[in-house]
């Protein structure tokens, strides 16, 4: 099987069990400011794990795209990838651990052929400090599971990651205790970081075995979490039934959810008993083939290079495809980190690399279940080409720039720190130019200076996210819904070309991204105003509708941006007043105020700043006085 028959068979088996199918959300997350990409497949459905009812129901799947920044240095082993797909299936207070394990294990088993004897399972150890118990029960599921495939299944207490070194697998075991570090789930890890007011729990790991032989280098003896290679993780059942309160304890959702996630690629390599992803999953072997033929190098002897521009490709391609150009910002910044990578790694192939070529295998294989990659082929690939005939010229240029600072005799750490954030010359390649010239790099130095960097770009974005709120506090709330009125004002006075770019909405302001071509005049940026302020003197009533996609996008009085992130089956927000009259009508997830009377204790909406932020695009900055 390959990847696009295994993704199919697990959204058909849930399918069969009364689960609807919903779309990939976007790579770029919105009302989300945590992080600048979704990482998780729960992350776009966090309002309806908390309780918000979701319009297809109580039982979801789909398969997630990915994209994880921080594992970019990572890549180069057999398994880590920056972009991959995350098969999901939720309950939101539906059904819980008694059906998610029996069918989970099924679907692998029984639907894929993956051998039982094979698979390992780790389970919650308990946090006696916060009160919550070991899982007990998912043990007891699991051994009737195993029981049923004719394995006695011995249950064993890991505790940490380190103890399993120490003592490893005893004969016969196949179900291990974990602590909370390995086996509790939110989106910050472990209970103490997880954030108040967001959900999570105890959860249950599946773990393929390979076969491989242990490798000493990682610990004395192996256990199902070791890094050696021979056990790999493939799936991740969440008992989502916890919420952290002010002080720090949790209490269980009225809500039980299940959050189930699965790598597409590992499920693959497991079903092949292929331990190397780049081997096992079709389009990394495609892409492979093409790459030899080019450079006439084989994978097997430059595993390290070809897996960077293998992933690396893939990655950038669905990140342009969801509207990321390649730039020194935000999400730009790691579209053009993977391309130049990509073609830093190629050269040691062969001199003068271009990667664009490969994003016709990508596109060709993905493209028939994300239709915008085939839609938006020639513009991916124009946007990769453009990108590597622009790092061309920042080599030359960081060449030049390394020649004058190695003049001194030495590099220090502002040195390299300034090749590579402001020349845009690649770390690797410093590292390999010092060695020609004997010079010493203090490279844990530059690792501190590059992670304080990092942590002050990521507080910078936390407030310039695309399309969300910084939270749900009331004044944020109201910014949202008067933002909603303002761009149904800009349309009214500018023309229906416009629509929103992204949006960045906290308690202190709104920030609001839309398409036009040219500066906006003061003259009409005061009707914009006060069309806002005479919607909200009129107590006009948000009224929401539920209807199909098809039928909103084909309603011309219903506006709306990205679409493809939206199920089949949407919300539309109106502002209506007594009189009748409709403010603003528009797609949205939510939240906003039940009338506009809840805005005006605020004060007046005032746009303070107009400005340009991309080509086509505008920026205006609204407040409350």
């Amino acid at each position: 099987m390959n990847l696009n028959e295994v993704r199919q068979k697990y959204l058909d088996f849930f399918k069969a069990r009364e689960h609807k199918e919903i779309p990939s959300a976007s790579l770029l997350p919105e009302n989300d400011p945590t992080t600048l990409f979704v990482g998780s497949g729960m992350q776009p459905l966090l309002p309806y794990l908390l309780g918000e009812k979701h319009p297809l129901g109580t039982r979801l799947c789909n398969s997630q795209k990915c994209f994880r920044a921080e594992d970019i240095d990572e890549v180069g082993d057999n398994r880590h990838t920056t972009f991959f797909e995350m098969l999901g299936n939720w309950s939101l207070g539906d059904y819980f651990k008694a059906e998610q394990l029996p069918w989970i294990f099924s679907f692998l088993t029984d639907e894929l052929g993956i051998d039982p004897k094979r698979l390992y399972v780790s389970v919650f150890a308990g946090e006696e400090k916060l009160g919550i118990p070991e899982d007990n029960e998912a043990v007891q599921i699991w051994q009737k599971l195993f029981a049923e495939k004719g394995i006695d299944a011995k249950v064993a207490h890991i505790g940490s990651e380190e103890e399993g070194y120490k003592r490893g697998i005893k004969e016969g075991e196949r179900i291990f205790y974990y602590d909370s570090k390995k086996n509790w789930w939110s989106r910050a890890g472990v209970p103490e970081k997880q954030p108040v007011g967001e959900p999570g729990g105890p959860d249950s790991e599946i773990f393929f075995d390979f076969g491989v032989e242990h490798n000493k280098s990682f610990g004395e003896n192996c256990h199902i979490n070791c890094d050696c290679g021979r056990f790999m993780e493939i799936g991740n059942s969440v008992f989502m039934m916890y919420k952290k309160q002010d002080d720090g304890s949790f209490i269980e959702l009225d809500q039980k959810n299940i959050d189930f996630g699965g790598g597409l690629e590992r499920i693959v390599a497991a079903v092949k008993n292929e331990p190397d992803i780049f081997r096992a999953v079709d389009v990394f072997s495609q892409m492979t083939q093409k790459i030899e033929q080019e450079t006439n190098k084989s994978y097997e002897e430059n595993k390290k290079e070809f897996r960077v521009i293998l992933d690396h490709v893939r990655a950038a391609v669905f990140i342009i495809a969801d509207g990321v150009e390649p730039s020194n910002l935000e999400q730009g910044y790691f579209a053009r980190r993977l391309i130049r990578r990509s073609v830093l790694f190629g050269d040691k192939l062969k001199e003068g690399f271009d990667p664009s070529f490969l994003a016709d295998v990508v596109i060709d294989l993905y493209g028939g279940h994300y239709q915008n990659l085939t839609e938006q082929k020639e513009h991916i690939k124009e946007s990769i080409q453009k990108e590597v005939v622009r790092f061309r010229n920042t080599l030359k240029k960081g060449l030049r720039e390394f020649e004058k600072r190695a003049q001194k005799g030495s590099l220090d750490t502002e040195d390299v720190f300034a090749l590579v954030t402001t020349y845009g010359f690649p770390f690797e390649l410093i590292e390999e130019l010092a060695q020609e010239k004997g010079f010493c790099l203090n490279k844990a130095a530059f690792e501190r200076k590059m992670k304080e960097h990092k942590e002050q770009s990521r507080k910078g974005a936390e407030q310039k996210f695309k399309g969300g709120l910084a939270d749900t506090a009331e004044k944020t709330i109201a910014f949202h819904t008067a933002t909603h009125l303002m761009l149904a004002s800009l349309r009214k006075y500018l023309g229906e070309h416009v629509h929103q770019k992204g949006s960045n909405i906290t308690q202190e302001r709104t920030r609001f991204d839309f398409t036009h071509p040219e500066k906006v005049s003061r003259e009409i940026l005061d009707k914009v105003e006060q069309y806002v302020n005479d919607a909200i003197d009129a107590e006009a009533d948000m009224i929401i509708e539920e209807m199909p996609k098809e039928q909103a996008q084909n309603d011309p009085s219903v506006e709306g941006s990205f679409w493809d992130k939206y199920p089949e089956v949407v919300k539309v927000w109106t502002l209506k007043d007594k009189e009748g009259k409709v403010w603003s009508r528009e797609l949205c997830g939510g939240p906003h105020v039940k009338n506009t009377r809840e805005i005006a204790k605020f004060g007046k909406f005032k746009i303070v700043k107009e400005q340009a932020v991309g080509s086509g695009v505008r920026r205006v900055k609204g407040v409350f006085e």
